[in-house]
Formats: C-alpha cells, structure tokens, sequence
C-alpha cells in the first residue's frame, strides 16, 4: 500500500518551488497572503459562495487564452482588498514577469478577497492602504511562513470563535504532493455546536481516539450579517495537469470546507478556493491521478481550516476569543 503522510513542513510550500508571503496590519485588523513561483504556473479557480469578490478570474476559466499566471493573492478589506493585486503586479513588472504583449509583460494575478470591514480593526483610512500589503506581501515571500492571525486571516472571524490563515500538506508516495492554504473568515462555526471540538479533528491522524460529542443541536450558530464572510483558499500539487483538470480539483476540493465548517458555501460567503500546479510531475494515468489529487486536496483543505482556527492568537481589540483560549 503506498504511503501518505504530511508533507515535510506540512506546508503549501513542500509543494515545488511555491512561496508564500504575509503582510498585516494589527491597527487595521486585515491583511494580504501572496502565493508565487519563481516562474508562472497554470492554474484555475471554483466559486462556490454566494457572496465573492475577485479580479482576475475568468482568466482561470480552461477556455480562456492566458494558460499561465505569476501570483494569487488572499486579502482581507472586501473590495478595497482588490487592490493588493496592484502591488504585486508593480513587483512582479519590475522583474519582467508576466504575459508577453511584445512592448510590455503584464503581470496576471487572479485575487480574491474576505469581509473583514467589522472586525473592531481601524477602517477610517484616506488612502486604501491594500495596494502597501500586497506589495510588502510579495517581498515577504518565502518557503517558510507565519500561520494563524497573519496575512489574509490577521481579521478574520467565524460565528463562534476567530478565524485564521492556515496551511497543510500531503505526500502519496515519493511521486505525489498536494498542499493547501486557506484564510477562515466564516458565516459558520468550525466547532460542534455548544463545544469547542472541531470538525476538522475528525479528519486527522488521532482521529481514532475522539468521539463525537452529544449536542443540543444539529444547526451552528452563524453570523448572520450580510457579506461578512468568506473563506478563500489555495490548493497547489506537482502534477502537470491542465486548466480543466484543476478547475476540477478546485471544485473538488470545497468539499474540504464543507467538512471543516457547517454551515458552508452560504448566500452570504464567498467561498472561493484556487488550484495550481508546478508542473514538475507527469502524469501516468490521468483518471488516477486525477481522482487521488481531488481527494487529497480536500483533505488539505480540511486540515488546513483546523490548524487556522488552532493558531488564531488574541489581539488587542478583538470582538471574539481565540480558539484555544476558548472554554467549554
């Protein structure tokens, strides 16, 4: 039987060549998360909530001409956070990266974005201050990389408990990898209702040693405050499939949301989840590795939304309490 386990640092970046970087503002309550290679990668995207907000995705859609892109950005500010891609185009001009016109490369970075414009952070700014983060993200990047109330998730809520910027990742064997990286802002709860056990739990590795808990009831609690929400996440791997094919696994992958918060995909969440790939991989059986890697990315994406919540840290002005300093 082959074998599965964690990536290395059980990180998006075990994934070839991917990088990762954060900028926040504890003032503002917000952030930005870029991801990147060294040189473009293909990928594509799945909408699955009812509220989104992005720039640059029908790019992604497999029939479109652009194959291949230079970053993607998470940003906290609802639509203000468009601008964090602006930044990181700036950066990535100014090392040629990008779509070849002939005259100018024009860097393409797919960005979407969180509500976190309530959160008890500063918002009274005169300049939108996102177009800073995303650039002082992108200078951040690296294969090594802070979690929980950084980056995308530095504001970022839930109904029960704050959210966070999390990460994960797999090894099948010594051929296949996935890995994940998410930003839980949610309409929902990560927690069994009336507890603080995580769903998410029950998808790792002691999971043999928990039992469900008895609960009062079967409906979580949720914020209930229109456009207040999101969940935005990335799933990268090594094989070299093509912009079907990861419009696929994106869309497979939700189902790693829906298992690690209930509810999920509401008319008021923009759950939006991107997938890449380094390319650095062939592909020997298309329907297996297809079928294995959509698997493992929702995987990933569950265990990424628990380690989020579990790295939440308190902060100075905070409406709701950290995960693990929650007791009941």
């Amino acid at each position: 039987m082959t074998k599965l386990f964690n990536g290395p640092s059980n990180s998006i970046t075990d994934i070839d060549g991917f990088l990762v970087g954060n900028a926040h503002d504890d003032k503002l309550k917000s952030g930005v998360t870029v991801l990147t290679r060294a040189t473009s990668f293909r990928a594509s995207v799945s909408i699955l909530g009812g509220a989104p907000g992005t720039k640059e995705t029908d790019l992604l859609s497999p029939d479109k001409i652009v194959d291949n892109i230079d970053g993607l950005v998470l940003s906290g500010g609802s639509a203000f956070g468009l601008d964090a891609s602006s930044g990181v185009m700036d950066c990535l001009k100014n090392r040629n990266r990008g779509f070849d016109t002939g005259p100018i490369k024009v860097p393409i970075v797919p960005s979407a974005i969180l509500f976190d414009l309530k959160n008890g952070g500063f918002k009274d700014w005169k300049i939108n201050p996102y177009r800073d983060l995303g650039q002082n993200a992108f200078l951040n990047v690296s294969d090594k990389f802070e979690i929980g109330s950084v980056g995308a998730g530095c504001g970022a809520t839930t109904s029960v408990v704050k959210g966070g910027l999390g990460t994960a990742s797999f090894c099948y064997g010594d051929r296949v990898k996935v890995g994940a990286i998410v930003a839980v802002n949610s309409v929902g709860s990560p927690c069994f209702p009336g507890t603080n056990i995580l769903y998410s739990d029950f998808f790792g590795e002691n999971k043999e040693h928990l039992e469900k808990p008895l609960t009062s009831s079967l409906i979580n609690s949720t914020k209930l405050l229109k456009g207040e929400a999101t969940t935005l996440g990335i799933v990268c791997t090594n094989l070299n499939f093509n912009k079907s094919d990861l419009n696929r696994i994106a869309t497979a992958a939700h189902s790693g949301i829906a298992r690690a918060i209930e509810p999920s995909h509401t008319p008021f969440d923009g759950d939006i989840i991107f997938s890449a790939t380094s390319g650095t991989q062939p592909i020997y059986s298309k329907e297996t590795d297809l079928m294995l890697v959509c698997q493992l990315s929702a995987l990933c994406i569950t265990q990424a939304v628990g380690i989020a919540i579990k790295a939440a840290r308190k902060k100075k002005g905070d409406k709701l309490a950290c995960w693990a300093d929650l007791k009941l």
